[in-house]
């Protein structure tokens, strides 16, 4: 087994399994789809949301791989109702259905780890879509094993990251499953071939599906995010009524939020002093960030498939956290250690970003990271205020920090302010003999 502790709801729709009707031959009026030979697939775990595109896979792959569908659908956090999906997959004839809530091992084996790392991707985004995608392709993976799946799919379009993101988990954890990608292999790719398609199949299409959508959206517990459409003009600022998890911080309150978070070997475990369970801190912090307008970022990115995107983001629990982890380790981690982490910082947030979470690499840095963490604990208070995150205190039994030494006042002896003449004189060594044996020249250029 690749994980332990995987709460699953099995669909219990009784009889035994049959197989999908035999592909039908194309009609005149049908959008046209590939040749596929359908032979090769016997059962398929698609991931699915229940919406309009991955029901439409899930119909594709019946008609044009002649396979079994064993749908798995993950609840992350996004705060959408998941039934509706195991209706839908049902009234689809799918025999067995996955409905797993998984929140609990996201924030606790993915968004932790991560943070561990302080990892930014490009200095600003927090990767809140990256690093869920390890954990859907894991599970599929696992679920493909338990059932005697010979295939996976997903629904990510052929110009985006996230095809990467999946495809290397599963390749990382089962290098011998085939992977279906419908979005590279049909010729769907319109919103109106794939209405077309879901009409001439009898698949419900929602009034507000039938026009492009204003944009693209991805949720889960760590983030949600808008791209494409109405925001691929950088220039456009991003309308407000378009963020569903934060007041603009021009709206938000006059007075400030206090919050105290506390960590254990880089986690944290209780805020004000209550402890939560990973999945229900994370809500926590969500809700005081979202009130107090923390957590928005407007971002052009660089994806890994080589051209720039732009992407709106709403991280206000990871937001916090960052901040606060960063002070908390400002004060438990020794200038070394610190100074190393933010050197590796950028090449493991790149590893997560291009999708790379199952890789010996991001293992070998998670490794260095963790050791890093086993002295950061303590307490951290932050205010926020009209989008700000400020630190005004901590505290560690832990702590680096020893006011004697760094008082301007009489520190009784504990640091011999004479020994810096020293301290300097090696350490212009070099600048010193370079200054002497490159004369003026030298001296000119950097004057």
């Amino acid at each position: 087994m690749l994980a332990q502790g995987v709460t699953t709801q099995k669909a219990a729709l009784g009889g035994s399994r049959v197989a999908c009707r035999p592909a039908r031959a194309a009609r005149a009026a049908a959008p046209r789809t590939v040749s596929v030979q359908a032979s090769k697939v016997k059962k398929v775990v698609l991931a699915y949301s229940g919406g309009l595109d991955t029901s439409v896979i899930l119909k594709w792959l019946q008609d044009s791989y002649d396979c079994e569908v064993v749908t798995f659908t993950a609840d992350l956090g996004q705060g959408e109702e998941l039934e509706p999906a195991r209706k839908k997959a049902e009234a689809a004839g799918v025999k067995e259905i996955y409905i797993d809530d998984l929140r609990e091992e996201f924030v606790r084996d993915f968004v932790f780890p991560m943070f561990r790392a302080n990892s930014t991707y490009e200095g600003v985004y927090l990767l809140g879509t990256s690093i869920a995608r390890p954990l859907i392709a894991k599970r599929q993976i696992e679920i493909a094993m338990e059932v005697g799946a010979d295939a996976v799919s997903h629904g990510a379009t052929g110009k985006g990251n996230d095809q990467v993101r999946f495809e290397l988990g599963y390749y990382g954890l089962k290098p011998d499953i085939k992977v279906i990608a419908p979005w590279r292999e049909w010729d769907l790719n319109s919103r109106t071939r794939l209405i077309a398609y879901a009409e001439q199949h009898g698949l419900a299409v929602p009034a507000g599906k039938r026009n492009e959508p204003p944009y693209s959206m991805d949720a889960n517990l760590l983030h949600i995010s808008y791209e494409g459409n109405a925001l691929e003009d950088p220039w456009v600022e991003a309308s407000e009524d378009m963020f569903t998890r934060s007041v603009s911080p021009e709206q938000a309150p006059n007075e400030p939020t206090y919050v105290e978070v506390e960590f254990e070997k880089g986690d944290p475990v209780a805020i004000n002093g209550v402890r939560m369970s990973p999945a229900t801190l994370l809500t926590e912090l969500n809700r005081l960030g979202g009130e107090n307008g923390i957590g928005r970022v407007d971002i052009v990115e660089s994806r890994f498939v080589g051209m720039k995107s732009r992407g709106v983001y709403e991280t206000p629990g990871g937001t916090i956290l960052l901040t606060a982890r960063r002070a908390m380790e400002s004060l438990c981690l020794d200038r070394g250690e610190a100074h190393l982490k933010d050197d590796i910082m950028p090449r493991y947030a790149e590893l997560v970003y291009n999708g790379f979470w199952f890789s010996p690499e991001r293992l070998a840095l998670q490794e260095l990271v963790d050791k890093t963490q086993q002295f950061v604990e303590g307490t951290v208070r932050v205010k926020l205020y009209k989008g700000n995150v400020i630190v005004c205190g901590r505290k560690s039994q832990y702590s680096l920090y020893d006011s004697k030494i760094s008082s301007f006042e009489d520190d009784e002896g504990a640091y011999d302010q004479k020994d810096a003449a020293g301290f300097i004189k090696l350490q212009a060594l070099r600048l010193r003999t370079l200054a002497r044996n490159r004369g003026d020249a030298w001296r000119n250029e950097l004057l």
